[in-house]
């Protein structure tokens, strides 16, 4: 386990308040209940890189951000990518 996980905010939290199912108003509570703990989390920026570098975790929220999120995220790099080279 990675050493960042020891410091997370969400540590102590039920972790199926990361992974909402579906896509309407209760699930979007749910995530944004979720991205609150994360707002305040010492290792936050860890957290997403693992979720989008190391795991390329798909469903949930991790270091912040929902799965739409860090797509899209992810989209604007590439393009910033592109346009520097």
């Amino acid at each position: 386990m990675d050493s960042w996980r020891t410091h997370a905010a969400c540590q102590d939290v039920d972790p199926d308040l990361f992974f909402p199912v579906g896509t309407g108003a209760p699930a979007l509570v749910q995530s944004e209940e979720a991205k609150e703990i994360c707002r305040g989390c010492p290792v936050r920026e860890e957290c997403l890189r693992w979720a989008m570098d190391d795991s390329r975790q798909v469903t949930g929220v991790w270091g912040g951000l929902r799965d739409d999120e860090r797509q899209s995220l992810k989209r604007r790099s590439r393009r910033r990518a592109n346009k520097a080279q």
